[in-house]
Formats: structure tokens, sequence, C-alpha cells
């Protein structure tokens, strides 16, 4: 059996992301000591029991400005990217970013997602919501079509292509890394009541319909569209394995309802398994110790799960 390799990144050195890393990651070691875990800083990867001090030593670094904060957290993702393209590690895990200290920092990206997936060349990539528990019991998987994006922005940035692109990408992962042998997708449609017959819109004729027809001719179990209202307790429910969700909020909004502090965030489509907390840097709290480090154990445990079954395949080195 393969021993997961897991390198993770702080985030902005400002935020909560240390922190919680360093509780999370004393938590994670005492419950998995089969995996092995380090952390990628902007010049180097640092092992073993020297992790807690080069830990503390990012944070209080003395960055305030958005540009050294954001430069500091890319360079730090370069380097665990670098090093698991290399064969060194099997998962990523990262902690939050500010997305205006990336720009500053000469990342126009929206965050990162995007960067990962420029930083491989991994074409298309998907933001998948991860919670294999959630305040009802079940899991709750939802996939972003489209991230970070005004909402007006959003029906223009939706196609037939997209929908079908992402469903096909998240239906090779749950079949890779979840072991799921035939899993079951639902498109949550853009408009109230998913149109109503064209009442309220007609995206869910012109887009939804093909898309999930195509899917299907492709041998994937896919649903829809199904209005947002209804297809979130369906699937909750176990009716489908995972969600497509049409534009962040209407995915977020219900999965942060029932997971808020249990999510996941899984970038698809890379050829290493990466995950992060479902929260942001937090600057107002901190260094107060008031931060809850349970998304980011839940992101080191996913993690190691994913990697367990992705590469425990023989399609896997280190």
């Amino acid at each position: 059996m393969v021993r997961p390799h897991i390198a993770v990144t702080l985030g902005d050195p400002r935020g909560i992301g240390p922190e919680v890393a360093l509780r999370a990651l004393e938590r994670f070691g005492s419950r998995e000591p089969s995996v092995e875990v380090a952390i990628a800083l902007p010049d180097r990867v640092v092992r073993g029991d020297d992790m807690a001090d080069a830990i503390r030593e990012y944070a209080s670094g003395g960055m305030t400005s958005d540009a050294e904060a954001g430069s500091a957290a890319a360079r730090s993702i370069e380097t665990a990217v670098a090093s698991a393209k290399r064969g060194a590690f099997h998962a990523i895990v990262t902690a939050p970013v500010h997305k205006p200290s990336l720009h500053a920092a000469g990342w126009d990206v929206p965050g990162q997602t995007e960067m990962l997936g420029r930083l491989t060349g991994s074409e298309p990539v998907g933001m998948l919501m991860a919670a294999e528990t959630t305040k009802l019991g079940g899991p709750l998987r939802v996939l972003l079509a489209t991230t970070h994006l005004a909402l007006r922005d959003v029906p223009a940035a939706i196609d037939e292509d997209l929908l079908f692109e992402q469903g096909a990408l998240l239906a090779q992962a749950l079949r890779r890394d979840w072991r799921l042998p035939a899993p079951r997708l639902a498109l949550c449609a853009l408009n109230p009541h998913a149109s109503d017959g064209g009442l309220f819109g007609d995206e869910e004729a012109r887009m939804f319909v093909p898309a999930v027809e195509r899917l299907r001719a492709a041998g994937v179990d896919a649903t829809g569209p199904l209005p947002a209202d209804t297809v979130f307790a369906r699937a909750l429910a176990g009716e489908f394995d995972a969600v497509v969700a049409p534009y962040h909020d209407v995915g977020m909004a219900a999965f942060k309802t029932v997971a808020f502090g249990s999510g996941v965030n899984v970038t698809l489509g890379l050829p290493f398994i990466r995950t992060s907390p479902d929260h942001g840097t937090a600057f107002d709290i901190a260094g107060t110790g008031r931060a809850d480090a349970s998304s980011m154990l839940e992101a080191l445990r996913l993690a190691a799960q994913l990697a367990h079954a992705r590469f425990d395949t023989g399609s896997g080195r280190v």
C-alpha cells in the first residue's frame, strides 16, 4: 500500500492559515502516523520536527504589504507544485490565500484553483466542494461550474460545452479518487424552477438538457437540470453522489449551510491531489487563537484518503 506524502502550504502569512495548519497537523499526525507530511515554504521544503518552528517563523515574518504576503504565498505553492511534479508528493493541502495579494504579487488569476491549473498545464480543472460528513449525516459534493464571477457575468460564462466538460471531469474524479464505480450526477439549473418550461429563461433548454444528453451518451449517469431549491436536498438524501452547480453562491450557500467546518475544497484535473479548507484568511481573528482548525484537518484527511485511492493503483511515484 502506498504511504501518502503530503505537502502543506501556509497561505497568506497574515491570515489564519499558519495557525490552523499547525493545530491540524498536531492532531493529524497523532491519528495518521502512516502519512508523511511536509511544509512547503517559498524557498524550501521542511519535514519532521522542524515543521512547527518553520510555521511560526513564516507567520511572524513581518510581511505587511499585499505584494509581500502574496509573493510568499505564491512562491510556497510553486515550491509544492514543483516537488509534486517531480514525484515527491502525492497531494498538496493549501491554506487560504488573499486574492488581492496574489494579484499584487503578479498572479492574474481568480484563485488557487486556476493558479494550480496554470502551474501544472492542466486543462480543464474543476472546483469541487466536498464534505464526506455533513450536519445531516450523509455526504454532499458540489462542483462549481463557474467560480469567482460577478453574478451578472454568469449566464454568458455557461454553455453546453462547459457543463459537459465539468460533468465529465467530475465523473472521472469520483470513479478514480472516490472509487465510486458508477457515480450519479445531478445538474443544478440556472433559473428558478429550472425555467418552468421557458417561463423564466431558456438556458435550461439550450444548454443544460443537451449537456445531460451528451453526458449520458458518454456513459455518465446524469440527471437534470433540476431546480436549486430541491437538488441539494435530494443529494443529501442519497439520490445523487454529486451536484454540478452553475455558479458559486448557489452551490456554496447550500454547501456551507450543512458542512461549514467539515467542508473541503478539492481541485479536479491535476496530476496530484489538491485539497484546501473551505474558509478564507480571516485576517480579523488571525493570531487571536480563535480560528477553527476543523476544516484544515478535514482537508488533510481527505487528501490522504484520495491519495490512497488514486496512487494505490500504481499510477503514482514517491
